[in-house]
């Protein structure tokens, strides 16, 4: 599959933009999208720009969006109204330590305490200082509308309803970093061989290896081929420091400690399992 391709068609139209900047021609611009840049263009303000401008063009959170359907990827059957099977439910944070690059839920349960603790450093898509640690359960913190505990036992009820049917959570990073600050993955299209890997969890390879924050990739489970990965990046990538995860437990903990009562107790009970287990590690 041509991912660019894929790209490419996805945003040809139909597509809305915000914070970009706008060319002479109509068309939208940001830093990075071209190596040359315009000679002039209107900011993400509505000022006119050149490249002598102290300031960007583009805000740093400039984004876009396109109707799904219109990937030409996507699955024929993705809005059956009949339903869709769901094997496998990912989540995503940006972490440049610790988290390791991919990890699977024991159970259900266990993936609802991952979605629970996603967490990211800021960016400048987040309201608050770049770098600092933010947690963001299930992605979902700007859009629950109501005590993101009792969201997380919602969850935990589903899992109650749906027994066998459940899919396997995942939480992944692509973003961990070595000691000179350089991202260790290349991930873009090259984040589908991780991908390959939870497929085949889901059909039910053995290909992963206990330890006490999850399933993680055997080794050679993932494939690299041609990819410019020492064995000590590899390593790197799925590294469990059990040092580092006392003090990330230690955050978890404050974070949970925000909501008080209404936590559910399986989720606290995961917790009190997982500083069990990183302990005697």
């Amino acid at each position: 599959m041509d991912t660019n391709a894929n790209a490419i068609r996805t945003l040809y139209a139909n597509c809305v933009y915000t914070n970009c900047a706008l060319t002479d021609d109509g068309d939208v611009w940001w830093e990075g999208l071209t190596d040359d840049k315009p000679a002039h263009l209107i900011d993400w303000t509505g000022k006119d720009w050149t490249p002598e401008s102290t300031t960007p063009a583009a805000h740093a959170n400039a984004r876009f969006t396109a109707p799904a359907g219109q990937d030409p990827a996507i699955a024929p059957n993705w809005e059956d109204p009949a339903g869709v099977p769901i094997d496998a439910i990912m989540f995503g944070g940006r972490r440049a330590t610790t988290v390791p690059l991919v990890r699977e839920g024991f159970d259900w349960v266990h993936g609802v305490f991952l979605g629970s603790i996603m967490s990211s450093e800021m960016t400048a898509a987040a309201f608050g200082t770049i770098g600092k640690l933010r947690f963001d359960p299930f992605a979902m913190l700007p859009f629950c509308g109501y005590n993101m505990a009792d969201y997380w036992g919602h969850w935990l009820k589903i899992g109650e309803k749906a027994g066998a049917q459940l899919p396997r959570i995942y939480l992944v990073n692509w973003f961990r970093k070595d000691a000179e600050g350089k991202f260790i993955w290349p991930g873009y299209g090259e984040n589908s061989r991780v991908i390959e890997w939870i497929f085949g969890r889901c059909n039910g390879e053995d290909d992963a290896v206990e330890t006490p924050i999850g399933f993680l990739p055997a080794p050679g489970a993932i494939d690299t081929t041609g990819l410019d990965l020492t064995a000590d990046s590899l390593a790197a990538l799925f590294a469990v420091d059990p040092a580092a995860w006392v003090v990330e437990l230690e955050a978890i903990e404050e974070h949970y400690a925000k909501f008080g009562s209404k936590i559910p107790a399986p989720l606290v009970e995961y917790l009190a399992h997982v500083k069990k287990a990183i302990a005697a590690a």
